[in-house]
């Protein structure tokens, strides 16, 4: 059963788990549960996304119960209209402030201008040896991107040599392996914490918070946060 959020006769949006693909994917053809899915046989009448979470990202993913909606919704977020928030635990102490304009590849080569922010809500240095290092360090961010380009914070944050825990595609192999060994925790990361929009009917301005996952919460307790 998933959580419901948010709905109307028009817009539902749950708080997706970790490690639950959005829809079907040829790149994961043995997955047999999605969100898509899942969410139809729960409300029991069509639905679609009007955008899209990594599978590996928790949180927000919105919903439309008809075609016009659905297509009203693609426009806000192509037009960067929808303000989203991430929370994300990351390696290294991080600056307080942090503007990363770094732009992004495509799959087809074709550069493109990508802009993220964030700032850092906690530290934690936790007495446990890392490599040559007496301990480890890791930050908890609130990040807002202002542009939707894909894995977008996953590749800003690697930039800038904050990687996300647990992010196996764009992160750090030796961090990973430190977790997987240490708690037994192979979950990025990465939560879609709040969506904010215009309703395309009511105009009303809705926003949306999502609670952040067990595992997220597990991590912010061994850090003492």
């Amino acid at each position: 059963m998933l959580e419901i959020l948010y709905r109307d006769e028009h817009l539902i949006a749950i708080n997706k788990p970790h490690d639950l693909l959005v829809h079907r994917s040829a790149i994961a053809a043995d997955v047999e549960e999605f969100a898509l899915q899942i969410l139809r046989d729960q409300v029991g009448q069509w639905v679609n996304p009007v955008h899209r979470l990594d599978r590996k990202t928790a949180g927000v993913l919105l919903f439309a119960f008809n075609k016009d909606v659905e297509i009203a919704m693609h426009q806000q977020f192509a037009d960067n209209l929808v303000k989203k928030k991430y929370h994300a635990i990351v390696r290294g102490h991080t600056p307080d402030i942090e503007d990363i304009d770094y732009p992004l590849r495509k799959e087809n080569g074709t550069l493109q201008e990508a802009f993220t922010s964030y700032i850092t809500l906690k530290r934690a240095e936790i007495d446990v040896p890392l490599g040559s290092h007496p301990t480890s360090r890791y930050s908890l961010i609130e990040v807002t991107p202002s542009t939707g380009r894909m894995h977008q914070i996953r590749k800003h944050m690697a930039h800038v040599s904050h990687p996300i825990i647990a992010d196996r595609t764009h992160g750090c192999n030796k961090q990973n392996r430190f977790f997987k060994s240490n708690w037994e925790m192979t979950t990025m990361l990465l939560h879609a914490s709040s969506l904010s929009f215009t309703h395309p009917l009511t105009k009303n301005v809705i926003n949306i918070e999502a609670p952040l996952q067990p595992e997220f919460k597990r991590v912010m307790a061994l850090m003492n946060w």
